[in-house]
């Protein structure tokens, strides 16, 4: 049953991710299950965030509610109550979290639970705002319940389970970097659902910047790293990021598949 289960997380993480499936691939076994539970708990949430048809209000009633159902023990039933009148709009990522929480470790469970459940919550907030993002401020708390709470509970996996310790506040700037790459990647898709992530007053340029700045930072969070499974993790998408900062610079959408692919072949035969 366990076995199965580990098969369809990773069929669903080559489903759901571009970005990290291989990385979590080449973590070690422990790492590997753990680090693939929390990523799709979490990207359960982020479907329903990004949901095209959900109206705000769903959005911040479900996700709340999720938020709640992952405090305390889990209940598979009642969230299945919850999500059944939507359940022909959602994604099976999102149908089945239960599964995914039941796939991580004893030992880190309640980090993963407790990091979605925030997750959420902040979601919800942000659903509930239609997203406006009015100041740097407005933007680093969006990005931090978005990615930069990532970078710390996988600070805590890191630590909890290979012992290796990391500064927390480089974790948040790791996520927030790589957040803020996917944000100018998908403007034209933001700017048809009417939302963006533009601080008033700001430009495209100065996104650029935030980016570049929190990326440079997530290169300091990696000089902590010394398990060569979650420097390679960790290396592929911080490198990803910043090639595609600059393919967008050069008038392209994004890297090619051959350039990504490439890259990560680069950086998985490199000596240390």
């Amino acid at each position: 049953m366990e076995k199965n289960l580990h098969k369809d997380a990773m069929k669903m993480l080559k489903l759901t991710s571009r970005t990290f499936y291989i990385p979590i691939t080449l973590l070690e076994p422990k790492l590997k299950k753990t680090v693939a539970s929390a990523y799709l708990c979490m990207r359960a949430m982020d479907e329903i965030e990004d949901h095209q048809s959900l109206d705000l209000r769903t959005k911040y009633y479900l996700l709340r509610s999720a938020s709640e159902f992952l405090n305390g023990p889990f209940n598979n039933e009642a969230y299945h109550a919850l999500l059944e009148p939507y359940k022909k709009e959602l994604p099976e990522v999102t149908w089945r979290l239960g599964d995914w929480i039941s796939l991580c470790p004893d030992e880190a469970v309640e980090n993963v639970k407790a990091s979605t459940s925030t997750m959420a919550d902040g979601m919800a907030y942000w659903a509930q705002k239609n997203w406006e993002i009015k100041n740097r401020e407005d933007l680093d708390d969006y990005t931090y319940y978005v990615a930069g709470l990532v970078g710390v509970m996988l600070s805590d996996i890191w630590e909890q389970i290979a012992g290796n310790k990391t500064n927390r506040e480089l974790a948040v700037a790791y996520g927030r970097g790589l957040q803020a790459v996917n944000m100018l990647r998908n403007q034209q898709e933001d700017d048809e659902r009417g939302v963006s992530f533009l601080p008033d007053g700001w430009s495209e340029q100065d996104l650029f910047t935030y980016a570049e700045n929190n990326l440079a930072l997530g290169e300091e969070y990696m000089k902590d790293l010394d398990n060569r499974s979650i420097i390679l993790f960790c290396k592929i998408p911080l490198t990803l990021a910043k090639k595609t900062i600059n393919a967008l610079k050069s008038g392209r959408e994004k890297m090619s598949r051959t350039e990504v692919e490439t890259t990560i072949d680069e950086i998985v035969n490199e000596r240390r």
